[in-house]
């Protein structure tokens, strides 16, 4: 039998499923009760081995990928699975969906996922949000050594290594996007496309004010890992911060923001993953409900005098969102596009598009 083992010592008994393969990673938990084709095509969670905390996965089995853009589908975030591996209480063996083809494990098995079913989810999350999110591995003994050997970071790993062009898929408003892809989630790219926004993929590393195209604004996405690691990409958005072009920023790419601003990143315990996370607009005390994954935070008290917090979580207080003081520059640590999840905070791709 193979178990989850942590790095401080504790295991966990399960059945395995999906690829026959041992796995290393973080391991973290998210509260969703669906999405979970969302979550597993999500590159934020690259290097991770994800816990379930909702009972039963799989019931709407697994649906045919769909173009709408290249490179951009209408259903996954990405073209692949990004985790390491997967911890549930059970899987559905039947599924009910009429669009589905294929069943939650058989998914797994074909995209090399390791798998846990039978697991103890709920102490085992009692365990993560007492210990911390803690590196573990799957397999039936536990791995030799839990180092993390890319030391959080992922963001190579996972962003684009060209440029390409995305064409808008409804009414062109004439606006262009510069959009440095660290990771990005595919609903991101939907809700520019859908607006009319042509969009310039560039790759991490890439500044797109030293490339050939004309842009009117640029978006920093969201990715995986340590966000102090991605020295590229902030430096980016230092040369992007004296510019009079507006910026927008979601999860990795607020945390950047913070940092080429001035300010400071902290690593959460457990930090925040699910489709249920209240975040308050502190200028407006209006209160939605979001989708998150991030396991870092920009430290209010680093921020410097031209920038403000915008947001706020109204579970623990952490910073949601900060914006410069005077200038078009803004940026938040949930997810506005969803995906899965609901669409309180999707006037936010608005809010951006009308400074263009």
């Amino acid at each position: 039998m193979k178990k989850l083992h942590l790095a401080s010592g504790e295991s966990f008994s399960g059945t395995a499923f999906g690829a026959e393969t041992d796995c290393l990673g973080e391991v973290v938990f998210t509260t969703g009760m669906t999405g979970y084709l969302e979550t597993l095509t999500d590159p934020s969670y690259y290097g991770q081995i994800v816990v379930f905390t909702f009972p039963l996965i799989g019931n709407y089995g697994v649906f045919d990928p769909k173009q709408m853009a290249p490179g951009v589908d209408e259903t996954y975030e990405s073209q692949k699975i990004w985790v390491k591996g997967v911890v549930l209480t059970e899987w559905s063996e039947e599924f009910s969906h009429h669009q589905a083809f294929q069943d939650f494990a058989a998914w797994l098995k074909a995209n090399n996922i390791p798998a846990l079913c039978e697991v103890d989810t709920r102490e085992l999350t009692q365990t993560l949000r007492e210990s911390g999110c803690i590196m573990g591995s799957i397999g039936e003994e536990p791995a030799a050594d839990f180092t993390d050997t890319l030391a959080g970071r992922y963001v190579p790993e996972v962003s684009p290594t060209e440029v390409t062009v995305l064409e808008p898929t409804k009414g062109d408003i004439g606006k262009t996007v510069a959009f440095v892809d660290c990771g990005a989630k595919n609903g991101i790219f939907r809700n520019f496309l859908d607006r009319g926004v042509k969009v310039i993929r560039f790759p991490f590393d890439a500044d797109p004010y030293a490339s050939e195209y004309e842009f009117d604004g640029i978006f920093f996405s969201n990715g995986p890992g340590d966000p102090e690691t991605v020295t590229e990409t902030i430096a980016s958005m230092k040369v992007a911060l004296t510019k009079n072009k507006p910026i927008f920023g979601i999860c990795l790419g607020n945390q950047m923001l913070g940092l080429a601003a001035g300010g400071k990143t902290e690593k959460m315990k457990y930090g925040h993953r699910g489709v249920n996370q209240p975040v308050e607009d502190i200028e407006t005390k209006h209160c939605i409900v979001t989708t998150q994954n991030h396991g870092y935070v920009v430290s209010e008290d680093s921020l410097p005098d031209d920038f403000k917090v915008w947001f706020k979580n109204l579970n623990d207080d952490s910073v949601e969102g900060i914006k410069h003081k005077t200038k078009p520059v803004l940026a938040v640590q949930f997810h506005p596009e969803a995906c899965a999840g609901p669409e309180d905070a999707q006037y936010l791709f608005e809010s951006f598009i009308n400074t263009l």
